[in-house]
């Protein structure tokens, strides 16, 4: 039986790892190394790219910085979120806010640390990169289109990141990057739709409250369309493997997707709209495996 004192340390780690979002991290530590593999670095062993020791603490740079931000935002947001998720911010409050702002400080301060291993570029790229984030949390992300923008963008600079590292220009990776911008730039606006009462409240001045629900639904439509694209030149123009398996599903959720924001007006329909944008784009983190399967089994045996 636990005693009651364990149950409370329990909830506080349950609540520190809902803060930084650490399912979230292990997607993007997961899907920073296979895009390595599969895409960035395709003529390198395997092996050699899970030991890569400047890879691994690049990657370990990224998670905290990232978790860093998670719980920058937190700090700023938590009023908002006490109307938009009530129960979730209540989990989060188990942990003091002055130990969140010192979790940050000493994550970011490692991150930079992590970074001096590999070089001086990369303790620029990481302090740059935490500096954007904390100027998106306390100023950026209260503004139209700037604030969806900004985010999206810092959801992918990780990727860039790896990408800096291995210093592979070929013109697909900027296509993948390009769709998946697309799609976080969707999941941005759909956060505003769900976060509509809550932004309100608090002065957000978000494309939903500024310009109205109409406005953001014809923009995320647009946005719909744009992402038909790069998916159309990695389906004709480049070899993806059996990941067009992937591409096909994306165009059919994205359909539905589409009927479905046009249908939705309450909090719940953005809510499940929130979790396909999340779907597509967790699927496509794993999915990324499927470029090269065929030789899987031989480059791990290099």
């Amino acid at each position: 039986m636990l005693t009651r004192k364990n149950k409370l340390i329990l909830l506080k780690l349950l609540s520190l790892f809902s803060v930084v979002r650490g399912y979230n991290i292990l997607i993007i530590v997961l899907a920073q190394y296979l895009t390595s593999i599969f895409i960035l670095a395709p003529d390198v062993r395997m092996r050699d790219v899970i030991l890569d020791p400047n890879l691994f603490v690049i990657v370990l740079a990224s998670a905290g910085v990232i978790a860093a931000g998670y719980i920058i935002n937190n700090f700023y947001d938590r009023e908002k979120d006490l109307i938009n998720r009530p129960q979730k911010t209540m989990l989060d409050r188990l942990v003091s806010q002055q130990t969140k702002l010192t979790g940050y400080f000493i994550l970011n301060f490692l991150s930079v640390v992590l970074a001096s291993y590999v070089s001086f570029r990369a303790v620029l790229f990481f302090s740059l990169y935490i500096f954007a984030i904390w100027f998106y949390s306390h100023k950026l992300k209260k503004y139209p289109i700037v604030g969806n923008t900004v985010a999206s963008i810092l959801a992918i600079t990780p990727f860039f990141a790896v990408f800096i590292y291995y210093k592979n220009f070929d013109e697909v990776i900027f296509v993948h990057a390009t769709f998946l911008f697309l799609m976080l730039m969707i999941r941005e606006m759909v956060k505003d739709l769900e976060n509509l009462k809550g932004d309100m409240a608090q002065n957000y001045k978000t494309i939903p409250v500024v310009y109205g629900e109409l406005s953001s639904k014809k923009i995320i439509s647009i946005l719909i369309l744009t992402s038909g694209v790069p998916v159309y030149l990695l389906l004709t123009r480049y070899e993806i493997g059996y990941m067009y398996l992937y591409f096909y599903g994306c165009l059919t959720l994205l359909f539905v997707f589409l009927i479905a924001l046009w249908i939705s007006k309450q909090k719940i329909h953005y809510v499940w709209l929130h979790n396909i944008l999340k779907l597509i784009i967790a699927i496509g983190a794993f999915s990324i495996i499927l470029i090269d399967v065929n030789m899987i089994l031989d480059r791990i045996l290099w």
